[in-house]
């Protein structure tokens, strides 16, 4: 009986101690994981003794252990196929093998939605983006790409219940941006109207056909010349591991279907491009015509050949915020916005780097305020400096557009912005040599209808951070 209970207590310490010692003799394997994991905690920091290093030291353990994605995977998939629960933060665990973001839910449920004035801080952002570039000849074009549970939500597991409206953000955007006058490619509707799935199950993206399908309608409704793939031959090939199969199951990954279009194109990458993720692509195309620069995210991937086979050059960009002297810089004659449906907040915090264009207000002005903006603050960011502020609520009807009269003179637009607890903020940029850059007069001015209510008038005297 003792040797069996010294049997039992050496495999029981010898199966927790294998992790640990595992560490030191097997080559740790890339996290599958959305997210970044704990780095090996310093013993001294700039503040001294790190008194918070076992602590530390645990956390980085429990994200570096030895055979880690096994033992993620097993859990996974007993809690995953048994009890139809995802193990992963970020993943849901539908029914019939389907998986679907986790940060999707919320446009899902129709819960945490941005407000009317965060909707009006989008459209508003690319009705100036989009204006902009149509003074100066060019095209613009925005589009959403759905998130799959708002195509395919007849495989989400019980949250079917917890629903509040239908009605979420991209359904209350559409119509503000028409209002807004912006060019827009509907991608839900039109996906709705198909009769087949054009979503991978384990992935949270659209497929090849889909991609086709989506890249058709943005340059039908650019107006530009391009090879349609709708009765283009394919063949399939099961062969494509979903980013969510991924997250959810490292070590069990179960290919899917994937569509592969016979056609050849005629594009290349320029320079070293390790995939379609990149942060920035260009391509070239010496049997086309026309330059594009869009900005796009990771729906891009699948969207990328199709626009990079239509335009002699290409420049594919997913940094945010939209660095727009990117359309400049390569001598773009289109730009396209393509933003996947669940980032529609993001889009309301971070507009787009863009000198501001002068504006003539052709309004009555009524001085209402001294201080009707807090906040202000003046920084140089390269070639520019960023006025940035936030309007007293009371002074802001839903689609009021915000002005800014500097040293009593040009009146220049800012751009609408949201920000944590507050979509009343705004920035504006403006090229070094329209400031002196300490000390500057600004007035700050509200669109309420039929007159322009003066809120502010004072010095920025907050420090220029470089």
């Amino acid at each position: 009986m003792k040797k069996w209970k010294l049997a039992y207590s050496v495999l029981f310490f010898g199966v927790c101690l294998t992790p640990l010692v595992g560490m030191g003799l097997t080559k740790e394997e890339a996290s599958s994981e959305n997210r970044t994991l704990s780095a090996f905690p310093a013993l001294k920091t700039e503040e001294g003794l790190n008194v918070n290093w076992l602590s530390d030291a645990g956390d980085y353990f429990q994200d570096h252990f030895a055979f880690r994605n096994e033992l993620v995977t097993a859990n996974a998939l007993v809690n995953g196929k048994i009890f139809q629960v995802s193990t992963a933060s970020g993943v849901i665990q539908g029914t019939d093998g389907w998986l679907y973001y986790k940060d999707s839910l919320d446009d899902y449920l129709g819960i945490n939605q941005l407000s009317d004035r965060g909707l009006f801080n989008v459209a508003h952002t690319l009705s100036m983006m989009q204006k902009n570039f149509t003074a100066r000849g060019k095209k613009f074009l925005f589009t959403v790409a759905p998130n799959k549970n708002s195509l395919y939500g007849e495989h989400m597991p019980y949250y079917d219940s917890l629903k509040v409206t239908e009605v979420n953000n991209l359904a209350r955007l559409t119509p503000i941006l028409e209002k807004e006058g912006v060019n827009y490619t509907d991608l839900k509707s039109l996906f709705e109207a198909q009769d087949e799935v054009l979503y991978h199950e384990r992935d949270s993206h659209w497929n090849n056909k889909g991609a086709s399908l989506a890249a058709d309608a943005i340059m039908t409704d650019l107006v530009k010349m391009h090879d349609s793939y709708k009765d283009e031959a394919y063949e399939v090939r099961t062969d494509h591991i979903g980013d969510l199969d991924k997250m959810l199951y490292p070590k069990a990954l179960t290919p899917e279907d994937e569509v592969y279009y016979d056609k050849t194109t005629t594009f290349a990458y320029v320079g070293e491009v390790e995939s379609n993720f990149d942060p920035k692509i260009t391509t070239v195309n010496p049997v086309k015509e026309g330059s594009l620069v869009m900005y796009r995210d990771s729906f891009g991937n699948t969207l990328l050949p199709f626009f990079a086979d239509a335009y002699a050059n290409a420049y594919f960009s997913r940094g945010v915020p939209y660095q727009l002297s990117d359309v400049d810089t390569q001598n773009a004659d289109t730009v396209v916005v393509e933003r996947a449906e669940r980032f529609l907040p993001e889009m309301a915090k971070n507009p787009p780097v863009l000198e501001g264009s002068l504006t003539l207000l052709d309004k009555e002005e009524d001085e209402v305020a001294a201080d009707g903006a807090e906040n202000l603050a003046m920084r140089r960011q390269g070639l520019f400096f960023q006025i940035t502020g936030k309007i007293d609520p009371q002074y802001l009807d839903w689609d009021s557009k915000i002005y800014l009269r500097i040293n009593g003179q040009m009146v220049y637009e800012a751009f609408p912005r949201s920000e944590e607890g507050s979509d009343t903020a705004f920035t504006l940029y403006l090229s070094t040599d329209k400031l002196s850059g300490a000390g500057d007069r600004v007035e700050i001015l509200t669109d309420r209808g039929e007159t322009l209510e003066k809120i502010y008038d004072n010095e920025i005297t907050e420090e220029i951070t470089q």
